[in-house]
């Protein structure tokens, strides 16, 4: 449930690392167990000592209060609001000079002032206190010519004379100034400190002259700074103790200050944004030092100035404590990088390497091992369930992998005889190990080993993304998410299936080595008590088989319907792999195909590797060639519904499309129904039974896939009615009167015969509306959703594409951020809808299989928000649609032969 009006700070001093929150708690260990209230894929900002005192009185004043409240929100508009309250805990857990060191180049504040003071502003008004470590080298070269000086380097350090440094300075104290005013003129207290801080010595004074090494920072002006209430402003000059000014490196002057604050986070603002790949070419997200320097290091691209800044990066993470970490970030995308958990530029870390054992002859010290996997459990009776659990390990095949202080331990089952498939059983981790990325490097070390893996997790976990990250396929029922990779065996996954449709996560409570799971997928465990196995987690992650053709989704009971099942970011998720549950080609007839849509399914199935199209119908066009199938010679048919009945009685086809006018298609429909068997899948195009409770209503983001993938008679949804329920069922739960729906489609929806609704000319500069009131689609759309929407469609002058906007009363206050979060979770991984920030565009969305979500404006009220829906009326408004749901009920990928971006 989204949280509306959450407390700005959580109490993370009130929490143990190693129980630090129910939510946190997991599993007995049939189930992975997973300490989750507060990771991050690639951000190493931890809290440190929970004894550490925090200097953060100023923002719970009520003017500080209520201006980071609004800073939340702006901020939320970057990432979700969970991501950005759980930063702001870890950043407000240290004192206020430990939060970040950043340096910021010269080119910095000649280019991107505005840019650089609006971050800084926005981290200030929630209360944190960045230190600001600047330079002014392009504009120090600048001035140097202007006043006919040639700028000297040796080694890349600049020779700095007399005449150099009294330039350099007075430049120095310009910049800082500018930085300063402008971060006053926006409402934020600064402070320049232009000297005290750093103390040096001549770096070699014969060599560079006036050039210092720093050798002592002051950290007193800079805490005095932020005790006032004000952002420190450093520039890189330093004094001998004597009081002579030198010069330093901007970049070295920030390590040093970093190795005096030990600060969670040093952040390094440059024009590019990051360190890249040069074999790829991309940015490199993350870079983990402990597990990849040395290779790293010897790639070829890893030379001169990019060498030289992971090396210092290594030797200066290696004098700091393992929860600090450097970002690499253009200076726009400051907030991203702090506050999101896929952060903007390349962040560095030193990370643990992960070691693995599979004996526990192995551990040197086994209490220790009981010790973390009793760590995070719930229950008087907690010790004597690891040591059951640890007793059965003595007899059953394992691999356990764990970081050097076991923040992270994950136990493998390994398969046995007669079985490919491990059962992730154990998966326990501190936060400190999710949010130094341990979580991820365990991962892929079992990954390494194990090329097929299953385990389940709780469905109402906060950090539930993180495992679909790295699952192929998963299932969702009652509660309980079923992820798996790897799989591609079809008669396994419809066992399992079966398993865990007919007895949910009670399959896998009991885990005894002769349990059903083991007889279903040969993947026992060591046994575990039945009260153990029932008591309360957050994460439970069972072993399990082979799992579900199933999709990605956030299980989401809205309006009376079923909780929905997920899709995989593997473009051919089991149910899954390719072909899963069919070995064979699948023949398919196409019962009027004179239509813009059954040319659109036509050029789809031409692509798809497993659909073999027998029969094309069509009264007009019967005796002509059958156009754009490239697979066999096809001759347009006339069929009648005898000749339907003879071909379904005989089994000559495997699916039959209709893809006729309203009203038209039952006596065809009939004619297979009058077979013995079930004659074959149907899956209607029309309207004619999209309310007839016999039939399976077909949109497979909105409707639990299984019952698709065991229907023979389906009900393709209608193209404004699959834009307008995906534009509306997130916030079904929390409507406040009837949405309106304003829909506009371009004249291919009028179809081919001609009609005012598709007359170019009368279409130009016009917009037509039409069936203002009880449209079909009205009628579809309040029906599926079990709630009243009103429905007014237009057509415009372009061809194909829709545009929805829509007007939704809320029961409850909400911003747009909270909105657009409530929408992203709901189509978590969704292959075919795209969340968007800015309202959709048509002209975007025409010739695509999928579609767009954006506009989230809340009016000033809190109460009404007004969302925009782009879908092409062709593709997934019709025959893309079509295709998904004929995959699911044939046996293949639900997107086997959908073109995905």
């Amino acid at each position: 449930m989204l949280s509306l009006h959450p407390t700005m700070r959580r109490a993370v001093a009130s929490r143990s690392l190693g129980a630090f929150s129910t939510a946190a708690r997991t599993i007995a260990f049939s189930t992975v167990r997973c300490s989750t209230n507060s990771f991050r894929s690639r951000s190493s900002l931890i809290p440190v000592s929970l004894s550490q005192k925090r200097c953060y009185a100023r923002p719970t004043e009520p003017r500080l209060s209520s201006t980071r409240s609004t800073v939340v929100q702006l901020l939320s508009n970057i990432g979700s609001k969970r991501e950005v309250q759980q930063y702001l805990s870890h950043f407000t857990s240290v004192s206020s000079q430990q939060f970040a060191v950043i340096k910021v180049g010269g080119a910095t504040i000649t280019e991107h002032l505005q840019t650089l003071s609006s971050a800084l502003a926005f981290l200030n008004h929630v209360g944190l206190y960045p230190i600001v470590v600047h330079g002014a080298g392009p504009q120090l070269n600048k001035m140097l010519e202007d006043a006919g000086v040639e700028p000297q380097f040796e080694d890349g350090i600049r020779v700095t004379d007399g005449k150099t440094l009294a330039l350099a300075r007075k430049l120095f104290l310009e910049e800082n100034l500018k930085l300063v005013e402008e971060l006053e003129n926006m409402g934020v207290r600064a402070r320049p400190i232009t000297t005290g801080v750093f103390t040096a010595d001549y770096l070699d004074r014969e060599k560079y002259k006036l050039v210092g090494k720093i050798n002592k920072v002051d950290k007193r002006p800079i805490e005095a700074a932020i005790e006032a209430g004000c952002l420190p402003i450093l520039t890189s000059m330093a004094e001998t103790s004597e009081g002579q000014v030198l010069n330093v490196n901007a970049d070295v002057a920030a390590g040093e200050l970093a190795r005096a604050i030990q600060p969670l986070k040093i952040v390094y603002l440059a024009e590019r944004g990051g360190l890249f790949n040069g074999d790829t070419g991309g940015k490199i997200s993350a870079i983990n030092l402990d597990e990849e320097y040395d290779h790293l290091m010897s790639q070829w691209w890893v030379r001169h100035g990019t060498r030289l800044k992971i090396k210092e990066m290594r030797e200066l993470l290696m004098d700091l404590p393992r929860t600090s970490s450097v970002a690499i970030i253009h200076p726009a995308d400051l907030q991203k990088e702090l506050f999101t958990d896929s952060g903007a530029g390349t962040l560095i870390r030193r990370g643990n390497k992960v070691h693995s054992k599979s004996s526990l002859s192995e551990f040197e010290h086994l209490q220790t091992f009981k010790d973390v996997l009793v760590r995070d459990r719930e229950g008087l009776d907690a010790k004597a369930t690891v040591d059951r659990y640890v007793e059965g390990l003595k007899t059953r095949g394992f691999k356990a992998y764990f970081d050097e202080p076991m923040e992270a331990l994950a136990v493998v089952l390994t398969p046995q005889e007669g079985s490919h498939l491990a059962h992730l059983a154990s998966f326990t981790i501190t936060r400190a190990g999710w949010l130094t990325n341990v979580a991820d490097n365990v991962f892929a070390s079992i990954k390494k080993e194990f090329p097929k893996l299953v385990w389940t997790v709780k469905a109402d976990d906060e950090n539930l993304t993180w495992f679909f990250g790295k699952a192929d396929g998963s299932l969702s029922r009652d509660g309980d998410v079923l992820f798996w990779y790897g799989m591609e065996d079809g008669d396994d996954i419809k066992e399992l299936v079966l398993e865990f449709t007919r007895y949910g996560r009670g399959m896998f409570g009991d885990i005894n080595l002769e349990s059903r799971l083991h007889r279903a997928a040969h993947a026992g465990s060591p046994s575990l008590s039945a009260a153990a196995a029932q008591q309360k987690r957050n994460f439970s992650t069972t072993g399990c088989a082979n799992a579900l053709r199933a999709s990605r989704r956030r299980p989401n009971s809205v309006a009376g319907q079923p909780s929905r099942t997920y899709t995989t970011t593997n473009p051919n998720p089991p149910f899954g792999g390719k072909n899963v549950s069919n070995s064979r080609p699948s023949k398919v007839a196409l019962i009027g195909a004179r239509g813009y849509t059954g040319q659109a399914l036509i050029n789809l199935l031409n692509e798809h590797p497993h659909l073999d199209l027998r029969h094309v119908s069509s009264r007009e066009l019967a005796g002509k060639e059958l156009q754009g199938y490239d697979k066999r010679e096809i001759i347009y048919e006339n069929l009648s519904a005898e000749d339907v009945r003879r071909m379904a009685q005989n089994g000559d086809i495997d699916c039959w499309v209709m893809a006729l006018p309203n009203g038209v298609c039952k006596p065809f429909v009939d004619a297979v129904d009058q077979t013995s068997g079930s004659g074959g899948v149907i899956i209607d195009l029309s309207a004619d039974y999209r309310f007839d409770p016999n039939w399976t209503y077909g949109l497979p983001e909105l409707v639990n896939r299984s019952s698709i993938a065991r229907a023979t008679r389906i009900a393709n949804p209608g193209c404004y009615a699959t834009a307008a329920q995906v534009g509306i069922a997130p916030l079904v739960p929390y409507l406040g009167g009837q949405p309106t729906v304003f829909g506009v489609s371009g004249y291919s929806g009028a179809g081919t015969k001609p009609s005012p609704k598709n007359d170019v000319n009368l279409l130009t500069n016009n917009i037509i509306p039409y069936s203002l009131t009880d449209h079909i689609h009205e009628k579809e759309i309040s029906s599926q959703l079990k709630t009243d929407v009103a429905f007014i469609p237009h057509v415009a002058v372009w061809f194909q594409g829709i545009h929805h906007t829509i007007n939704i009363p809320l029961s409850q206050e909400m911003t747009s951020r909270d909105i657009r979060n409530i929408f992203q979770e709901r189509y978590a991984g969704e292959k075919l809808v795209r969340i968007v920030g800015e309202p959709p565009l048509v002209k975007d969305i025409a010739g695509r299989h999928g579609v767009e979500v954006g506009g989230f404006a809340v009016h000033s009220s809190g109460k009404r928000v007004v969302v925009c829906v782009t879908i092409d009326n062709l593709l997934k408004g019709a025959a893309t649609q079509c295709l998904q749901n004929m995959n699911l009920a044939l046996g293949y990928s639900e997107y086997e032969g959908i073109p995905l971006e």
